[in-house]
């Protein structure tokens, strides 16, 4: 290149070869590559081993259910099982949210409160139902004499989540994340001892009943975990959906006919 030539001048000789369909540039030197493959076939090619791909160092795949099984069925106490949740390195959740949301109200109190994952409010406070939502939560089982604060076991709730962990932007959680946590679940119910368990919303269905469609299974009793269940309305699609209430009310009304032994 003559080196008086300029950077736009250069450029644009540049630009003429591409459109002229250049698409390698040319050396001083010829190369031969013939001569350069066989040199890299000799340089690779051991004597009395076959020549092959080379790949790296591969990392066995992690069974994360299982491994939260086994971490779960360790757990003796609730306080021990919490201490398994924080550890559990698996759920990319974790890595996203302000700390681990484990559960409110009584252990031991005759109904337990399924929800879905924590939001922004919870995070924040590290319990679960502590937003708008949480505050018509108290209300509805207020009406019916239940309260998380409750200084009777007899007149308690206690609440916790499918997830521990709050999804980022709210997003509704994957099915391997709920997989992964299900044993957590599984063995938090069993620690907990609740007489009665009521799934509210979807997700909540999905982990303890393998089915969604809420609307479909609201007011009907089915079983999870050796446990009656019925499924309600989330209070966060109440509030957006005022009408509901009627059906949530009638539902709310059925559990309590169910502690009372009515039914």
């Amino acid at each position: 290149m003559d080196s008086a030539m300029d950077w736009h001048r250069a450029r644009a000789l540049l630009e003429w070869q591409v459109e002229l369909g250049a698409t390698d540039a040319v050396g001083d030197t010829p190369v031969n590559r013939y001569e350069v493959a066989a040199t890299l076939k000799t340089e690779v090619a051991k004597p009395g081993v076959a020549a092959g791909p080379v790949r790296g160092p591969t990392t066995p795949r992690v069974d994360a259910v299982a491994e939260a099984r086994s971490s779960a069925e360790s757990a003796n106490s609730l306080e021990a099982l919490r201490t398994a949740m924080d550890a559990f390195p698996h759920c990319e959740l974790k890595r996203g949210a302000r700390q681990l949301v484990f559960s409110d109200g009584m252990p031991g109190a005759r109904l337990m409160i399924v929800g879905e994952a924590p939001g922004r409010e919870e995070d924040l406070q590290g319990k679960p139902f502590v937003g708008r939502a949480g505050q018509l939560l108290d209300r509805m089982f207020a009406a019916i004499g239940l309260s998380r604060g409750a200084a009777q076991v007899v007149d308690a709730v206690y609440i916790a989540n499918v997830l521990p962990w709050r999804p980022p932007r709210n997003r509704d959680p994957e099915a391997e994340e709920i997989a992964m946590m299900l044993p957590f679940l599984e063995r938090h119910i069993a620690l907990a001892q609740p007489e009665i368990l009521v799934a509210v919303g979807n997700i909540s269905c999905q982990a303890l009943l393998g089915r969604r469609g809420i609307t479909r299974l609201r007011g009907g009793w089915a079983e999870a975990f050796g446990k009656p269940v019925m499924p309600m309305f989330h209070p966060a699609y109440l509030l957006r959906k005022p009408a509901a209430k009627r059906e949530a009310w009638a539902d709310l009304l059925e559990v309590n006919a169910r502690l009372k032994g009515r039914t």
